[in-house]
């Protein structure tokens, strides 16, 4: 698999078969590299972990440019639909779906997921959620979404046994690099892990020093990629 960070949590992923974004926040995303039609072309499927806005992102504008399937928490996607986006699969925890070239399992997560309508009142979008990708031939992926640590990621790791983590590591909003160290040291045996949601705002961290210095004599392989650097995984 290509895999390729877009900033921030946004992931372009290509297998076989499917050409994936995972939480495509590019307008107002300022380290979001170059133009987004670039990175939308050919795209197949938006996976998205939750309704909050940079995560959410572009998601309604790349569905109806492109024609990709999104899927999402139940209540999130009526909400897409009702924003007039064709193709919305939806699912929830604990559920997997078959997308054809993969399946989708969307795993709990610790944070929130709410919107404010124009007069400032919050509505929720569902629940937030981690999302683990299996295709055939390639390793499992596990996008952590925004969340803590907690010690149910034990059985994360014993149902899917993801051997490529992407985990939070910014702060503030989710766990900060040292606890995002710890869990993946405690509860996961990735081959590779890769940090995301930092470097984008002045409230989260701006470097990925903390979880790298965590992560010193873990078995996992820690890559932590230049914004759109693609990696072969």
């Amino acid at each position: 698999m290509k895999l390729t960070w877009l900033g921030h949590s946004a992931f372009r992923l290509e297998i076989e078969g499917a050409t994936i974004l995972i939480d495509p926040f590019f307008t107002g995303n300022p380290s979001f590299p170059g133009h987004a039609e670039a990175w939308q072309r050919g795209v197949t499927h938006i996976l998205l972990t939750h309704g909050h806005g940079d995560h959410l992102g572009d998601t309604v504008a790349i569905a109806k440019a492109t024609g990709a399937k999104v899927v999402a928490d139940a209540d999130l996607a009526g909400y897409l639909a009702h924003k007039g986006v064709a193709k919305v699969d939806p699912m929830n925890t604990g559920g997997t779906t078959d997308q054809g070239a993969f399946r989708v399992s969307m795993t709990v997560a610790h944070h929130s997921s709410a919107t404010l309508d124009e007069h400032g009142v919050s509505h929720s979008l569902g629940h937030p959620h981690g999302l683990v990708v299996a295709a055939a031939g390639e390793k499992t992926l596990y996008h952590a979404g925004d969340t803590d640590i907690f010690s149910d990621m034990a059985l994360i790791d014993e149902i899917y046994q993801p051997r490529i983590g992407i985990l939070p590591i910014g702060d503030r909003f989710t766990m900060g690099g040292k606890v995002a160290a710890l869990a993946a040291r405690r509860f996961f045996h990735f081959d590779t892990v890769i940090p995301c949601h930092y470097g984008t705002f002045p409230m989260i961290d701006p470097t990925a020093e903390k979880f790298v210095e965590g992560m010193k004599g873990a078995e996992a392989k820690v890559v932590v990629p230049k914004v759109g650097e693609t990696l072969t995984l």
